[in-house]
């Protein structure tokens, strides 16, 4: 594979997401120095936490970062370490940040996340659709299959599975289940 992928134990993956958060009342108070600062503080954070930015800017009132992050973390988490941990950090050394905020906060609540990929949606169905049909292997439809497509196919592994497929009703399955292992009434 091209170098464009991250690869984990088990797993090879493209995750890039595009996240804004903005100062708290929207004060400009990320000029000069604290701008500078913060950049750093952000990349410290990234290194620190298995982040790579692709992209970013420090603006007056906000912050935009394009960031790839691993699997295991999820946006709020990759959120939180680049919002908390740079407001702790920035208001430790930037006395004047302490008195405009001091509750601590340096960030409004919240952020704007969207996920940034290489293919669309339209693209992934279209290879979802036109996948090979081998024998044994199914679709999953969002909307109802045709009548020809909707034959239960014959298992195997046994009658449990086949008329759970068929479509036992719940109360049928339930009181199966019961009489099976002596817990009836």
């Amino acid at each position: 594979m091209d170098g464009r992928y991250e690869k984990g134990a088990h797993t090879v993956y493209d995750l890039k997401y595009h996240v804004v958060w903005k100062t708290k009342y929207g004060y400009g108070v990320l000029k000069g120095d604290v701008a500078m600062r913060t950049r750093q503080i952000l990349r410290e954070i990234c290194s620190e936490n298995e982040l790579k930015i692709v992209s970013g800017n420090v603006r007056a009132n906000h912050v935009h970062m394009l960031v790839s992050g691993p699997t295991h973390m999820s946006v709020a988490q990759i959120v939180q370490y680049l919002k908390g941990k740079s407001s702790y950090r920035l208001q430790r050394e930037f006395r004047e940040l302490q008195k405009r905020y001091w509750g601590q906060h340096l960030w409004a609540r919240g952020y704007f996340c969207a996920t940034v990929g290489a293919v669309n949606e339209e693209m992934i169905k279209k290879y979802i659709e036109n996948q090979a049909d081998e024998e044994g292997s199914f679709k999953v439809w969002d909307t109802e299959p045709k009548a020809e497509e909707k034959e239960v196919p014959r298992n195997p592994l046994g009658g449990l599975i086949r008329r759970f497929l068929a479509g036992f009703s719940l109360n049928s399955r339930i009181y199966a289940a019961k009489q099976s292992t002596g817990f009836s009434r």
